[in-house]
């Protein structure tokens, strides 16, 4: 297979995923509005609906796209491109509709809410000190060092505490760096990584739907994450490179411990809320 064939299949490969997701979306919202329910979801298409979705997607997947990387470094065949490509994009889809069905048929659930955000929350925290643990091995030295061990001396036992509740979550690395991962064991392991690094980011999804049509902006998240999908095979090899790089895990790990800070942050504003 010419290096021509290696690139067009996965890319053709995300738009054929992402045709296929949008149809799934429609389908999805007809299933819902058979439901006694009094706002019903119109599968109307706007292309600002469509651009706002898109942007707010490509803005909080900076995570998304390093950890795909970190996993395109021991899953670089075309199989294991295809369960990756296939498996993110189906998770990042049920994400999407288990959000839409949330909001269906609660509309305001801050309890729910409050415990997916603490859940990410805390799987965040825990990558984040297995890349800064990775930067301590592999970095080199710099002023950074000292910093970077003030912070793990609060992780440390934050995650120490969780690590029970935080495990039945967390990707298993092992499994998924094994030589002998098969396809459909990837294919699932590519599933969940949306659904866990995007639980903040779903439920911030769900104030939107009261301004903007959720079938356009499902859309412009489909569309954004077939673009990052698409981008980070055109060059496997670059990709590799670029996220084994020290300053890119530094970098990944900041980003994970920045989004749980936030979870943290909106998890304050939703007791407030509630409570007083």
């Amino acid at each position: 297979m010419t290096n021509w064939q290696k690139q067009i299949i996965p890319i053709l490969l995300t738009f054929i995923t992402f045709l296929t997701l949008c149809f799934l979306l429609f389908l999805f919202i007809r299933g819902l509005n058979l439901f006694p329910i009094n706002d019903k979801i119109i599968p109307h298409l706007n292309i600002t609906d469509v651009l706002v979705g898109l942007t707010i997607y490509l803005k909080t997947s900076v995570d998304f796209a390093i950890f795909i990387g970190n996993l395109m470094v021991k899953n670089s065949g075309m199989k294991d491109r295809i369960a990756i490509e296939t498996g993110t994009a189906f998770g990042n889809a049920l994400g999407t509709f288990f959000i839409l069905f949330l909001w269906t048929f609660f509309k305001e659930i801050p309890i729910l809410m409050i415990f997916m955000i603490l859940l990410a929350a805390l799987v965040l925290f825990r990558m984040g000190e297995d890349g800064l643990l990775e930067y301590l091995e592999n970095g080199k030295k710099s002023f950074l060092i000292f910093f970077i061990g003030l912070v793990l001396k609060f992780l440390k036992p934050i995650n120490f505490v969780f690590r029970p509740l935080v495990g039945l979550f967390l990707p298993k690395n092992k499994t998924v760096y094994s030589k002998k991962t098969t396809f459909f064991q990837l294919f699932a392991f590519a599933v969940s990584i949306p659904l866990i690094l995007g639980l903040d980011d779903f439920a911030g999804y769900i104030p939107l739907f009261n301004i903007i049509n959720v079938f356009g902006f499902a859309v412009g998240v489909f569309l954004g994450h077939m673009i990052l999908n698409a981008a980070l095979f055109v060059s496997p090899s670059t990709t590799i490179k670029i996220v084994r790089k020290p300053f890119i895990v530094l970098a990944g790990s900041v980003a994970f411990l920045g989004i749980g800070l936030w979870g943290i942050w909106e998890i304050i504003g939703l007791i407030i809320r509630v409570f007083f």
